[in-house]
């Protein structure tokens, strides 16, 4: 040990924080594969052929499975998601109460984008009157359900909120609905309906697992480096005592 002398500090620090690292690396790794798997998985049930809503009730885990849906939108209740960007430009996201006639069930369908350059001149859109069949596929937030709360501040509609949350609206306006978010397929009654399936792919937490494990290598260059060189100091230091004794 005469070669390598780190120190107290500098050893408790590398202790504590390598192994730290190091688990925060494989944890983006196990993360990153997770996210590979549910994107197969969701890609998959993407490219299935659509079905009645009424297969999807019951169903464990309805997340991503296209449904045919035949029936109406509510104009008089809309909502607006705030903060929503594509390529760069600000926006919400157009949600409606849609009656579906062949389950008997309230959805609230995800339309799509719409650009809001002007927050001081609400968003326009219009809303189909008559009888639609529509393609749209039930949404999850991957690795949870839909569970988020809607902002109740304002009581006029639309509302301009943050988040929704289906089964709650359904208890305000008094309906049977299903309790998850549909988006809508690209069509007639659609705005921009590039749906990404996750905010994060796996190639994301790779890279936040590359950025972990290099810091874990350059913490512990550094405590090796930090060794070597209070060793060659002390020893130096030694000499130069023992020189000016003789």
């Amino acid at each position: 040990m005469k070669y390598f002398r780190p120190g107290v500090a500098p050893t408790l620090v590398v202790l504590v924080l390598l192994p730290l690292l190091v688990f925060l690396g494989f944890w983006q790794l196990g993360r990153g594969e997770q996210k590979r798997l549910l994107l197969e998985s969701y890609a998959e049930r993407r490219a299935a052929e659509p079905v009645p809503l009424a297969q999807l009730l019951n169903a464990q885990d309805p997340a991503f499975r296209r449904v045919r849906l035949h029936g109406q939108f509510d104009a008089e209740h809309s909502f607006l998601l705030d903060n929503r960007t594509r390529d760069g430009k600000v926006g919400v996201e157009l949600l409606q109460p849609f009656f579906d006639q062949t389950s008997g069930l309230w959805l609230l369908l995800n339309r799509g984008w719409l650009p809001w350059p002007d927050r001081r001149t609400p968003p326009v859109f219009t809303t189909p009157a008559q009888a639609l069949n529509l393609d749209a596929w039930v949404y999850a937030a991957p690795g949870a359900t839909f569970q988020l709360h809607a902002d109740r501040t304002g009581v006029n509609w639309p509302r301009l909120v943050t988040a929704v949350d289906p089964a709650s609206l359904w208890t305000e306006l008094g309906r049977s609905g299903f309790a998850y978010e549909l988006r809508e397929e690209s069509g007639p009654a659609s705005y921009l309906a590039d749906w990404p399936v996750v905010a994060m792919g796996p190639e994301k937490h790779l890279g936040y697992a590359v950025q972990w494990f290099a810091m874990a290598v350059a913490l512990f260059g550094l405590y090796l480096y930090l060794g070597w060189y209070n060793a060659r100091e002390k020893h130096h230091g030694s000499g130069h005592e023992s020189t000016q004794h003789v």
